[in-house]
């Protein structure tokens, strides 16, 4: 299958996602005449930039007010502007966890310059693209259980290696930002996110300004353990002076 077929079907998958607001892996593999291995794939880069939360046995779609914002250019505009602004906190021959996820995964275009980075992740779209960069870092992987959900490793085997080892920074998103709470999450896998907290010295939360006071159920990290949110310059004073009183360090790149 060309690229061209696959840009086309991941776009009319998007398209059905947003009309019907549910899809099942089964009934596109179906419609599209390809395998269900295809169709999670599609599912998961649809995913990966924002197009669509992915459900057991399908996806579901994201909330309007959000898709309207996450399908046009600005978004991937704002992912760079924040993963420069994240790298320059990194310094050559710095221990560093990535986790998974596209604002984080924006970050490793921007490590080419830094020399003797040590990088452990969940993410095997992370680790190949740390792999591809000239300046070789080491790559370390948390291993454990595969999650399709998130497209990431997790579970006790992930947690144990983990501690097994200290870093000196945690770069990680989030799907919203509670002002009271801390970061939220859809995923209800939220253990190794706070492991990977516990075994890193400063915790880098990346996230765009618009999920900030988004309503998500699942709190994923307090504020307490927070040290800097990297941000976008549309975050207002008002929320900024909020996050800010929790002591943590507001970057509005």
């Amino acid at each position: 299958m060309s690229k061209r077929n696959t840009q086309v079907r991941r776009h009319a998958i998007a398209c059905l996602v947003s009309e019907q607001g549910e899809v099942s892996v089964e009934a596109l593999s179906t419609q599209f005449k390809t395998s269900e291995v295809t169709i999670r794939k599609d599912l998961a880069s649809l995913e990966m930039n924002g197009l669509l939360l992915r459900r057991y046995g399908g996806a579901i779609a994201l909330p309007k007010e959000v898709m309207a914002d996450e399908l046009n250019e600005k978004v991937s505009v704002r992912k760079v502007s924040l993963a420069k602004a994240a790298a320059k906190l990194i310094k050559d021959h710095h221990r560093i966890v990535i986790d998974s996820g596209s604002t984080t995964a924006a970050l490793i275009q921007q490590l080419n310059d830094k020399r003797g980075l040590v990088v452990m992740t969940n993410s095997l779209h992370v680790a190949n693209a740390l792999n591809d960069l000239e300046s070789e870092p080491t790559l370390l992987m948390t291993g454990g259980t595969w999650d399709t959900h998130s497209e990431s490793f997790q579970g006790k085997v992930a947690e144990s290696v983990l501690r097994s080892y200290d870093f000196d920074q945690l770069f990680i998103g989030a799907d919203g930002i509670d002002l009271e709470r801390g970061t939220t999450t859809f995923n209800e896998l939220t253990g190794l996110s706070q492991v990977m907290a516990d075994v890193s010295r400063e915790v880098i939360v990346m996230v765009e300004s618009d999920k900030v006071a988004r309503k998500i159920p699942n709190l994923e990290l307090a504020w307490q353990r927070i040290d800097v949110l990297v941000t976008d310059r549309d975050l207002s004073d008002e929320y900024t002076k909020k996050i800010e009183s929790h002591q943590v360090r507001v970057i509005r790149a």
